[in-house]
């Protein structure tokens, strides 16, 4: 067992909470301890709703566990279905519950209830929360379904054309506590719309046991996260013969594909590829002069696998960045991630442990951090800039305003997020320069504080001196130092020193600095 401050994902059962919140008329009896209600706290302070998951714990106590703890869970079950008379009742238990056996999911299917029961088993040791969202959304929708299964799958996604209305689509993935969920469907259903296409049903988010039931009506699956929806998608394809699309639409060349495999898939003629060029921003700047500055940037990624890939893809063909790191916290996209990071020479980071994502990052000396909320914090003691682009993220990425990733307005979001923070690094570095001149006065800060302007004191204070290895910085080598930019002032440092020991020198003047550069370089 490994203690850790900070973990990527939550257990399953927090999964499954993420599933009965984001639905309506859908209720969730957890077999818990007191102590793994803490996940209430995610939907509340995070999202910043205005109720509670729709959630009964069992909330057993130690005294508990020396009396009939299967007799606890049904009287629990009893009365929240008194209480909120539920479309439909999902059962499971807590890793720790899991260690008593009462299988909940079983007592309560034996109780003679009228509602659908969705008895859930998440293995709480060996998979984590998005596997079970996944899982939980996958056995609601079986169990809602497994009786309007045809007995043989005459589904044509090209019905809509014989019918004389508009092609039908449902939207699958988005769920409470998903990156910029929200935003995403507004608008991938206004980018449907404008092409002519309906959105039947989005679920999990907003929906309810009877938009479940509407599923089959549609002409086409939309899989707009894997994580939580392929699975649920694969099952009504083998039901229904349902399709469903395997491109998610953020960036311009990705939103053009998934335009173009929904129109291919509906038989409607695939729109212009000039679309996203009159839609986008991105584009335009791309091809611009100021973007010159941008060409080459060093990025580390790491987030969920649908996150990192797509910003992989728009580093790397949209923005002319270099990718020198790409990895996951998502074992179960961890293929589709090491064959991204194999085409591009790298070898992918298939990791939940955040001091190692923070080590690869230090290693790779990136100039930009595409990551998580764990990876924010970890670009701040490097003094690097970072964009949050994934889950886990903090209240401050669940904004107010619209501000979607997927579409065309995503890639104008994307683009304010990811350019802006290299910008802001090249003004840190202009004021490292200037930092002497007569209007920079000592205690002088900007948007990175420590890292650069008159904060860098912080660096020198802990660099000038006596290194373990005997290698002392002169000053004339510190102030030499100081006029690279900060980005890539670390790994400069190190080879300079690694330089220094394999030439027998004590001392760091700039001298050696440049000697240094001139081994490197060669």
């Amino acid at each position: 067992m490994q203690l850790t401050l900070w973990t990527y994902e939550g257990p399953p059962h927090v999964g499954a909470m993420r599933i009965a919140a984001s639905m309506e008329g859908v209720h969730y009896v957890l077999h818990a301890p007191q102590g793994d209600t803490y996940a209430d706290l995610l939907f509340t302070m995070i999202e910043r709703r205005d109720q509670r998951p729709p959630v009964t714990y069992t909330t057993f106590q130690a005294r508990d566990l020396g009396g009939d703890t299967a007799e606890l869970v049904k009287r629990h079950v009893r009365e929240a279905v008194d209480r909120f008379q539920p479309d439909a009742l999902l059962v499971g238990e807590s890793c720790t519950a899991e260690l008593i056996q009462d299988q909940p999911g079983s007592l309560a299917a034996g109780m003679g209830l009228t509602m659908p029961i969705v008895n859930l088993e998440l293995p709480a040791y060996s998979k984590k929360e998005n596997w079970g969202a996944a899982e939980t959304f996958y056995q609601l929708v079986r169990t809602l379904l497994k009786d309007q299964a045809p007995a043989e799958l005459t589904h044509d996604p090209k019905a809509w054309q014989n019918q004389g209305r508009r092609p039908r689509v449902n939207l699958l993935g988005p769920s409470l506590l998903g990156f910029r969920c929200r935003d995403d469907v507004l608008e991938i259903q206004r980018l449907l719309s404008m092409h002519g296409i309906d959105v039947g049903v989005v679920a999990p988010l907003g929906a309810t046991v009877a938009d479940v039931h509407r599923l089959p009506e549609a002409d086409l699956n939309v899989c707009l996260y894997p994580e939580i929806a392929e699975s649920t998608c694969a099952w009504l394809e083998r039901s229904f013969g349902i399709p469903f699309t395997s491109t998610v639409p953020i960036g311009i060349g990705a939103t053009q594909d998934f335009l173009v495999e929904v129109h291919t898939l509906l038989g409607m003629t695939p729109p212009s590829p000039q679309e996203g060029i009159r839609q986008s921003r991105l584009p335009w700047y791309s091809e611009s002069v100021d973007s010159t500055y941008l060409t080459g940037k060093r990025v580390f990624i790491f987030g969920d696998g649908t996150h990192a890939l797509a910003a992989a893809r728009i580093c790397k063909q949209e923005l002319g960045f270099e990718v020198v790191g790409l990895g996951t916290y998502s074992r179960e996209m961890a293929r589709p991630v090491r064959a991204a990071a194999k085409a591009m020479g790298l070898e992918a980071l298939i990791s939940d442990d955040y001091l190692a994502v923070e080590a690869a990052m230090a290693a790779a000396s990136p100039e930009l951090v595409l990551g998580t909320q764990m990876e924010r914090h970890s670009a701040k003691r490097l003094g690097l800039p970072c964009a949050v682009i994934s889950t886990p993220m903090h209240v401050q990425d669940v904004p107010a305003r619209n501000s979607p990733q997927m579409g065309w307005e995503g890639a104008n979001v994307i683009f304010d997020s990811w350019v802006h923070p290299l910008m802001m690094g090249l003004e840190e570095h202009l004021i490292g320069m200037f930092r002497h001149d007569f209007e920079f006065v000592d205690g002088h800060q900007s948007h990175l504080g420590h890292a650069g302007g008159s904060g860098a004191a912080a660096e020198t204070e802990v660099a000038v001196g006596t290194l373990e290895n005997e290698l002392v910085w002169t000053a004339d080598g510190e102030a030499e130092l100081k006029k690279i930019p900060f980005f890539v002032r670390g790994k400069v440092r190190r080879n300079t020193e690694t330089f220094a020991k394999s030439t027998g020198r004590n001392q760091i003047d700039s001298e050696t600095l440049y000697d240094a550069k001139a081994h490197f370089s060669a």
